[in-house]
């Protein structure tokens, strides 16, 4: 049997031959064996402690490469656990493939150790899943979830590998036949372009509008179309506005970024051209009182389906860099410019510089105990000093996201991460690793609040392990939205001497957390606290935890989420 291979050894090999070079996850019964060949071939492989943190790394993965991020887990809980960067890939359209093992095919319906229908468990959350039932089927099985997981819109795929598949054997000879196979059999779609009759409509549309807008999202940052989407906004003089993670596409700090003066962008505008971003909530579903009821969206996305769901007043599909150099190339032929005393441009850039000068005399004051404000306007500071490559900000909960949002400067593309169209808390530290191994010339940055830190805190090790360029800064406000707040008469009933659901032990040292592995802790309470830490840290390069006091009654509940609470 010296010829011969296993399971494990047939997917670690069809892996590392069609491509991939990361993958994330939790070993354990039956998958260890695969994670050590794949290492062996060549694959990195990140070990994380819990399987969700895994998972978000994979789909951030996926969006800053543009090539499927792999999350690797056992059966049965570790498929479900896994569910969450699964369901968090798909609903931000992001190319991931969870590999789960699962029980014995022969002991189904028995009660096997672990045993979970995992095909059926994942369907609400993948767009594709297989199940390899033979040794000879698992080629063909990890080129399709591959392949699945990057065409058309982007997604969640599945691929399941049964603990007897992976025992199974097969000759060297037969294994490289079957690969070879698979890869002279893979076809890749080419992507769809709008007819330039289509280009002509939507050209026609933005030159007649009186107010037009820009709209980007990070469908246009995966496609990789800052580019184009830069010479656009310069050549036209419309204003733009990104969404969260569209920030950086085109630098924050543009003349024509209109992000400071959005409800007026938003509601005065009669033409939007919407790129790579979905008219969902985020962007109030595209429909009035936010938006003026009788805007033209002339909407770009690589899904036609997407198109037929919002019925705008123009549907191109393809993909955002392509459409943008159809679009250019079009303008270029017979130019049109707004022009800096543009009325509409006027109204924009006005509108800007008063919010702006608003926001920096919040932000020039120094005030301790710290709010939410002092401390960002630092940390912004510290990030546009650290210059090209520009770091990676990873953002997440409530009154600490929403006002990054707003502080930070993005100056270049995908460098900001955040919890994204399905909102999701506890992303931070797995897209943390997922940027630092994903870029490693670059530094990562976390803003996060205490309780979206708490869903990921123990990665900190993983940091450490693996030696990561990783600086996590936790605003701790004691609680999920900062302390009790509760009204006198809510605080009534037999378990009113317990802690307010949304509350923390207040003072906690998150800083030592990251001590106990052997990286950097901080504790901060003062400007000057904050500026050395940051200084220190970010110099070092290596796995930091700043632990930044915040005033318990800064924030807001639910941060600007109120009425949904």
């Amino acid at each position: 049997m010296a010829d011969c291979l296993d399971g494990n050894v047939l997917a670690a090999k069809s892996f590392a031959r069609f491509g991939v070079t990361h993958m994330f996850g939790v070993v354990g019964i039956p998958v260890t064996g695969l994670a050590n060949r794949a290492v062996q071939l060549g694959i990195r492989f990140i070990a994380f402690h819990n399987e969700q943190s895994a998972g978000y790394a994979a789909s951030a993965y996926g969006y800053l490469t543009g090539r499927p991020g792999l999350l690797l887990t056992v059966s049965g809980p570790g498929c479900v656990h896994g569910l969450a960067g699964l369901s968090n890939a798909m609903i931000n359209t992001w190319p991931m493939v969870m590999i789960s093992g699962s029980s014995d095919q022969k002991d189904s319906g028995r009660g096997d150790f672990q045993e979970l229908d995992q095909i059926e468990a994942v369907k609400p959350f993948s767009k594709f899943s297989v199940k390899a039932k033979d040794i000879k089927e698992i080629p063909d099985c990890v080129a399709r979830v591959l392949d699945h997981a990057v065409s058309g819109r982007p997604g969640g795929c599945y691929l399941d590998l049964p603990t007897d598949v992976l025992h199974q054997m097969i000759t060297e000879s037969e294994a490289e036949k079957l690969l070879t196979e698979v890869e002279k059999g893979r076809v890749f779609e080419a992507t769809k372009a709008p007819p330039s009759s289509e280009i002509a409509k939507a050209v026609s549309v933005l030159r007649k509008a009186e107010r037009p807008l820009i709209v980007f999202g990070k469908g246009a940052a995966y496609a990789r179309a800052e580019g184009e989407l830069k010479k656009l906004v310069e050549r036209t003089g419309i204003p733009f506005l990104p969404t969260p993670m569209g920030k950086g596409l085109v630098n924050d700090d543009h003349e024509l970024a209109a992000s400071a003066a959005r409800s007026l962008a938003i509601g005065k505008c009669d033409v939007a051209l919407v790129v790579g971003a979905r008219l969902n909530w985020l962007l109030h579903f595209g429909e009035s009182p936010k938006w003026d009821k009788d805007v033209k969206f002339i909407l770009v996305d690589v899904s036609e389906e997407e198109i037929k769901l919002r019925k705008p007043h123009l549907g191109l599909v393809g993909d955002a860099k392509k459409v943008l150099k159809m679009i250019n190339k079009e303008i270029k032929d017979d130019p049109f410019c707004l022009g800096k005393s543009h009325p509409w441009v006027e109204a924009i850039s006005k509108k800007v510089k008063d919010n702006v000068s608003k926001m920096e005399a919040q932000l020039a004051k120094d005030v301790v105990p710290f709010n939410f404000l002092t401390p960002m306007r630092i940390i912004r500071d510290a990030i546009l000093g650290v210059g090209s490559p520009a770091p990676v900000v990873v953002s997440e909960g409530a009154n600490t996201m929403d006002v990054g949002r707003s502080v930070l400067v993005q100056t270049e593309p995908r460098t900001r991460l955040d919890a994204g169209t399905w909102g999701t808390m506890g992303v931070g530290l797995g897209y943390c690793i997922a940027a630092a191994v994903a870029n490693p010339e670059q530094l990562v940055v976390a803003v996060e609040g205490d309780s979206g830190f708490g869903f990921s805190a123990m990665e900190v090790e993983t940091l450490v392990r693996y030696k990561l360029p990783v600086v996590v800064i936790v605003f701790n406000n004691g609680g999920v939205y900062g302390g009790d707040r509760r009204s006198p008469e809510e605080v009534s009933g037999p378990f009113k001497d317990d802690p307010a659901p949304t509350s923390f032990v207040p003072g906690a040292a998150y800083h030592n957390l990251i001590e106990a592995f052997g990286g950097k802790g901080y504790l901060v309470g003062t400007p000057d606290e904050l500026k050395s830490a940051l200084s220190e840290s970010f110099s070092a390069r290596k796995p930091a935890v700043i632990n930044v006091i915040i005033d318990p009654f800064a924030g807001a509940e639910s941060g600007r989420m109120q009425h949904k609470n």
